[in-house]
């Protein structure tokens, strides 16, 4: 678990790379950031209770990490009203965008967070996650940035203390050193397993998918695209030992 201070709670992660604003946000936009993330952003320099971010029950909880602007986010929280979705994104222009999307959808069951995902899965409570994804994720594609990539070893077990046993990752990508490099700290990791059993495991979006712009895009320029599902064994990470364990960099 992170360091705490004296209250309990965590400092952010601080170890996000690349942009985290883009051009100047429409008015609308700036105004929903002002007005409407406030009510939905989610408090992860504390433990996190699941139920009081949204002020009652639910049948499952997900988290989708780096949800671009938000149109996988948006359409899952439409199609599962009973579900309970945590989106975290540092990019400042896409919450704005999701905030647009939950805002003309009435969504009530999506909550955000502007920063690391790893801050809000460092807070969430043990078992706590019924699914968990990742979605076409910035690959850093040069070998010294290879570190960045999100689901290193280290991170793995830290979600395997928050997931479910059973629980589904779902991991997506059009750059083949990515899902090679990924489903390697998959394969070695006692947290997931990968129960594909031919390539259309992989090959076919997931049921109900409803796509991404940057699927869009890498289909448009003639890219393949992988959708993994790993599963979370049940097993889990000595309380202190997350930390410890290898950044497979």
């Amino acid at each position: 678990m992170g360091v705490k201070d004296a209250e309990g709670a965590r400092p952010p992660s601080g170890g996000l790379h690349g942009r985290r604003r883009g051009k100047a946000l429409r008015a609308r936009h700036a105004a929903l950031m002002r007005e409407a993330l406030p009510a939905l952003a989610v408090d992860a320099s504390r433990p996190i209770d699941p139920a009081a971010l949204f002020g009652g029950p639910f049948s499952a909880l997900w988290l989708e990490i780096g949800f671009g602007a938000g149109e996988h986010l948006a359409a899952r929280a439409a199609r599962e009203p009973e579900t309970g979705f945590i989106g975290c994104e540092a990019f400042h222009n896409g919450v704005a965008g999701a905030l647009a999307l939950i805002e003309a959808g009435a969504l009530s069951n999506v909550r955000l967070y502007e920063g690391d995902a790893r801050d809000v899965i460092e807070a969430l409570p043990e078992d706590s996650l019924d699914g968990a994804c990742l979605l076409f994720p910035d690959p850093w594609p040069k070998r010294r940035q290879r570190k960045r990539r999100f689901l290193s070893d280290e991170t793995l077990a830290r979600l395997a203390r928050v997931m479910k046993p059973g629980a589904p990752l779902r991991f997506a990508t059009d750059v083949d050193d990515n899902a090679g490099w990924t489903l390697a700290r998959v394969l070695r990791s006692s947290f997931f397993e990968w129960p594909a059993h031919g390539p259309d495991d992989w090959r076919r979006p997931y049921a109900g998918w409803s796509g991404t712009r940057y699927e869009a895009k890498a289909l448009r320029e003639g890219r393949d695209c992988a959708y993994f599902t790993f599963v979370a064994t049940g097993r889990k990470p000595a309380r202190t030992g997350a930390a410890r364990v290898a950044s497979g960099a």
